[in-house]
C-alpha cells in the first residue's frame, strides 16, 4: 500500500480572472455575444471557456480565482502614478469585470477580492498556500508579475495568443532560459528593470541585460548593494569586467557601479520591490478537507447548467457539464 509520501501532491489552480477577462474582451469583442438578458458576455464566456479547458487539462483538486478590488488600491495610494497611462477601460469590459465574481460564486467556485489589492496578490498567496499545505500550484495569467512565484512546485501558464493549449507552462528552467536569472531572483530582476505596464521605472541606466548579468554572476541584489555601499562596488565591477572579457564584451564594471551608486538608485529598486511583491499571507478561505466547500471539484450539475447556460452558448454549457461536474453523461436540457 502506498504511503502518504508516495501519493501525488494535490493541485491548486489559481486563476487571474481580470487578466483573462481583458484578453477575451479584446479577442472576442467582434462576436458581440450577449447573455440571456441581453448584456455583453463575450469576455465572460471566453474567460469561462478557458477556465473549463484548464480544468480539463490539469485536473486540479481545487480552484481559486483572484479578482481586483476596483474601488481602492493600496499601491495607488502609495504611488498615484501606478498603472498611469493605460487606456481607459471600455464600459462593456467594465460591466463584465463587475459581474465576473458573481458568476464564479454562483457556480460554486472560490473567489477572492482582497481589499485594496489585486488578483496578483491572490496568486502570490495561492503559491504560498500550496507550498505550506504540500500541494502543487498552477497560476493562470497573461501578466508577468506571477513569474516571481515560480518554483519546483508552482508553475505559471502564461496565456498568449494560442489560448490554453498554445500557451507556455513556465518552470524555473524556462524562466532561467528566458531571462537569464534564477526563478527565485525574478522579483529582484524585475525591480531593477522596472515595469512599463505598471508605470514603474527601473534603476536609471540599468537595462534588462545588465540586471540579468548582475543577478546571474554576482548574486542577489542584497549582495550587490552591500558591495556598492561598503566597498565602492569593487567586487561588482571586477565580476562584470571578468564576464565581459569572457564573452568578448565591453568592460562595463565602472559604469554600472556609477549608476548603482547614483543618488536615489537603491531607493528606486526598493520601492519597486515593495510595489511588485505580491501579498503571500491572504486567507484564501480554502477548506479542501470539507466536502462541498467553494473551489472544490466536482460542482453541482444543476448549478453548472443554470449558470453557464445563462451565457447562451450551448456548446460551452455541454463542456462545462462534462468537465466541472465529473459526470460524462451530463447534457444540457433544452
Amino acid at each position: 500500500m502506498a504511503s502518504a509520501t508516495d501519493r501525488p501532491r494535490r493541485l491548486l489552480l489559481a486563476v487571474d480572472a481580470p487578466s483573462l477577462l481583458h484578453r477575451n474582451h479584446h479577442a472576442r469583442r467582434h462576436t458581440r455575444l450577449r447573455d440571456r438578458t441581453g448584456r455583453p458576455a463575450w469576455a465572460l464566456h471566453g474567460m469561462l471557456r478557458q477556465i473549463i479547458e484548464s480544468i480539463d487539462a490539469f485536473a486540479p483538486d481545487a480552484v481559486i480565482f483572484g479578482l481586483d478590488d476596483r474601488t481602492a488600491s493600496v499601491r495607488r495610494d502609495a504611488y498615484p502614478d501606478y498603472k498611469a497611462g493605460r487606456a481607459e477601460k471600455d464600459p462593456e469590459l467594465v460591466d463584465q469585470l463587475d459581474r465576473a465574481g458573481a458568476l464564479l460564486d454562483a457556480l460554486g467556485l472560490a473567489t477572492l477580492t482582497p481589499p485594496g489589492l489585486e488578483a496578483d496578490d491572490v496568486n502570490a498567496s495561492a503559491a504560498t498556500w500550496a507550498e505550506t499545505n504540500d500541494w502543487d500550484c498552477v497560476i493562470i495569467t497573461s501578466d508577468r508579475d506571477s513569474f516571481a512565484h515560480i518554483s519546483d512546485h508552482t508553475k505559471v501558464l502564461r496565456l498568449i495568443d494560442g489560448g490554453i493549449h498554445g500557451s507556455p507552462l513556465l518552470t524555473p528552467a524556462r524562466i532561467k532560459m528566458m531571462y537569464g536569472v534564477p526563478a527565485d531572483r525574478y522579483l529582484e530582476f524585475a525591480a531593477v528593470r522596472g515595469d512599463a505596464s505598471d508605470n514603474l521605472p527601473g534603476v536609471p541606466g540599468i537595462g534588462e541585460k545588465t540586471a540579468a548579468t548582475l543577478l546571474s554572476h554576482i548574486g542577489s541584489m542584497h549582495e550587490v548593494w552591500a558591495d556598492v555601499e561598503h566597498d565602492e562596488g569593487r567586487s561588482v565591477a571586477a565580476a562584470l569586467d571578468a564576464w565581459g572579457a569572457e564573452t568578448g564584451g565591453r568592460r562595463i564594471g565602472a559604469t554600472v557601479v556609477k549608476r548603482l551608486s547614483a543618488p536615489g538608485a537603491r531607493e528606486v529598486y526598493e520601492f519597486n520591490l515593495r510595489m511588485m511583491a505580491g501579498r503571500t499571507d491572504l486567507d484564501l478561505g480554502l477548506t479542501p478537507d470539507v466536502p462541498g466547500s467553494p473551489g472544490l471539484l466536482p460542482l453541482d450539475i444543476q448549478r453548472v447548467e443554470r449558470v453557464v447556460g445563462h451565457l447562451n452558448m450551448e456548446a460551452t454549457t455541454a463542456l462545462a457539464l462534462r468537465v466541472l461536474t465529473g459526470d460524462p453523461a451530463s447534457v444540457p436540457r433544452g
